[in-house]
């Protein structure tokens, strides 16, 4: 018997990439759609976001990605004067990974030059060289005090479908406190406190993780569609480890939740006290130890957060889902709508 042959996936509409959070829509931060996918039944349900309660169980355990967004997108001066944006990916201790790219849209890549010093939010730093295994990230010194500079002088990194700038508020969940992300973990962005309230009179509990993303794309398509990989700096302390591994049914908001509590987790499914980096990579077959069910955005398959997805689905429900939220016109990226997978 000869297999069927997998369908290419049709190319995202323009118009269901969200260019406004729901705020800006003239919705509730809670109002957005939920898509709302039963892997045993092989079923699909759509409602809206503030509905959630319904979909769960007493004794759920919701597990939230704290870390805040930062204004990971600074302006730099070259030492010919030539102004260019970096993007910050991944922030260790002595140097940083960035993005350099123009300061205007379509924010092509621009390559800068070993050794070669930039002007950065008030300080000077020095290019060491291209990341081996990402050639399109630089490593520059770290800033001092970055984080405090960033935020006197960056903005929020915004990619072409979102055309104007939006306030940095919009970009954080409402339980955000830790600062590092260079993008917001914007599954939990739709949650309102309501929201949360209801949650906990339902007997659904909420732990939480610190997660700090990187960047989801290089502004490269060819790049992008490598789904390179790169670390994140993740912690999950013992509140968290203890309430997963108590929990009847763990459910992820976000890929980033994800990542951080299957890094965490042993062979025996059990959760420890972890913090460090991650470089976790899930995609079909990946198995999962920790967590039972995941609530996310709707990522387009060039993305490496799509890979992930096929942890939880199998390919032909994974299609059924795409093409259903495409000709029901969810809309996707970080302001968009919301899948839920039990």
């Amino acid at each position: 018997m000869v297999a069927s042959p997998v369908r290419p996936l049709p190319a995202l509409p323009a118009e269901l990439r969200a260019n406004l959070p729901a705020e800006l829509r003239g919705l509730r931060r809670d109002g957005v759609r939920l898509m709302v996918i039963d892997r045993a039944a092989q079923s699909i349900r759509h409602a809206r976001f503030a509905e959630l309660a319904s979909f769960l169980r007493t004794g759920d355990l919701l597990v939230i990605n704290r870390s805040r967004t930062v204004p990971a997108a600074v302006p730099a001066h070259r030492e010919g004067g030539e102004l260019v944006q970096l993007r910050l990916c991944v922030r260790h201790a002595e140097e940083w990974h960035v993005l350099c790219v123009e300061p205007d849209p379509p924010h092509r890549n621009v390559a800068l030059r070993e050794g070669e010093r930039l002007q950065v939010a008030g300080v000077e730093t020095v290019v060491r060289g291209r990341r081996a295994d990402l050639l399109l990230l630089w490593r520059i010194d770290a800033l001092s005090d970055g984080l405090e500079r960033m935020l006197r002088s960056g903005e929020a990194i915004r990619y072409s479908y979102v055309p104007q700038p939006v306030p940095l508020s919009h970009y954080q969940t409402v339980y955000a406190n830790e600062p590092g992300s260079a993008e917001t973990p914007s599954a939990g962005r739709s949650f309102s406190w309501e929201l949360l309230l209801e949650l906990r009179r339902h007997g659904i509990q909420l732990a939480d993780i610190v997660l700090h993303t990187g960047l989801s794309s290089l502004q490269d398509d060819a790049v992008d569609a490598e789904h390179p990989l790169f670390e994140e700096w993740f912690a999950v302390d013992a509140t968290t480890a203890e309430a997963v591994n108590r929990a009847p049914r763990v459910i992820a908001v976000g890929t980033t939740v994800v990542r951080a509590l299957e890094t965490a987790a042993g062979r025996d499914g059990q959760v420890g006290v972890v913090e460090g980096w991650t470089r976790l990579r899930l995609e079909a077959g990946s198995p999962l130890r920790a967590v039972d069910g995941l609530l996310t955005g709707f990522h387009e398959p060039q993305a490496s957060h799509f890979d992930l997805l096929r942890a939880f689905l199998d390919e032909p429900l994974l299609d059924r889902v795409y093409r259903e939220a495409i000709a029901a016109r969810y809309l996707w990226h970080e302001f968009g709508d919301l899948c839920l997978i039990l």
